[in-house]
């Protein structure tokens, strides 16, 4: 549901969407002069809003950078001169990526 919602919301039809109905919103709250429950109903849905597409954006970026890591886990393990210990080396535990860098650092500073 939230890859779905995260289509639908990442649209540019939604943004001018988003953008018409606040025009809308301003234009009859100025033709009922910007009652309490008026402001009441813009904060509590902007808020509602806003809490659901932290999740969105969350989703929508953990499944990106799963699907980065997995193609770039298939080029080390197509290429002969490559690590494959670095293969997933995401899921690690802090310490061996603690290691690989100075590894690294080390094989900059003498290569």
């Amino acid at each position: 549901m939230l890859h779905r919602l995260s289509e639908i919301v990442g649209h540019s039809a939604t943004g001018l969407i988003a953008s018409a109905l606040a025009v809308a919103w301003a234009i009859i709250g100025l033709g009922y002069g910007f009652p309490l429950w008026w402001a009441e109903t813009l904060y509590s849905t902007t808020a509602s809003v806003t809490f659901v597409m932290v999740f969105v954006i969350q989703h929508t970026q953990a499944r990106q950078t799963a699907a980065t890591q997995r193609k770039l886990d298939e080029l080390i393990r197509a290429s002969s001169r490559a690590n494959n210990a670095l293969i997933a080396v995401e899921e690690a535990p802090d310490g061996h990526l603690d290691q690989l860098t100075e590894q690294t650092v080390i094989e900059r500073e003498w290569g």
